[in-house]
């Protein structure tokens, strides 16, 4: 069994990147982190180590969503776990290198898309 650490995001989708970012950080005081990886999206707002990641309106194919997932935070030794779990239990994901952090993704029951991250990057499984 692997665990997770904590919520590391929650994605969003908005209908204007810069004017949410402005937002969360004026009236909520996030700092915004990563652009200098990932440019203007999504523009990922941290409360300490938690982040609301803000995706444009544009880039979702189904149309305007309110949340488009959860992200979970693991270490490198749970995310290999989790993987080798999910494959056993017969749990499709997909696996993304987003240079500094690799993820997995998966749906959860209702459908909804669950991410299990790790910033201790290495080979894929």
């Amino acid at each position: 069994m692997f665990r997770v650490e904590q919520i590391d995001h929650v994605a969003l989708t908005v209908t204007d990147v810069q004017r949410s970012a402005a937002w969360y950080h004026s009236v909520l005081g996030l700092e915004r982190r990563h652009q200098e990886v990932w440019g203007d999206y999504p523009a990922v707002m941290y409360a300490g180590t938690t982040g609301v990641a803000l995706f444009p309106a544009a880039l979702s194919p189904e149309g305007i969503e309110t949340v488009r997932h959860v992200a979970f935070k693991a270490d490198r030794a749970n995310f290999v776990r989790a993987q080798e779990d999910l494959k056993k239990r017969g749990i499709e994901f997909e696996f993304e290198d987003h240079t500094i952090s690799q993820s997995i993704y998966l749906h959860d029951p209702d459908g909804f898309t669950i991410e299990i991250t790790t910033y201790d990057v290495g080979p894929a499984v």
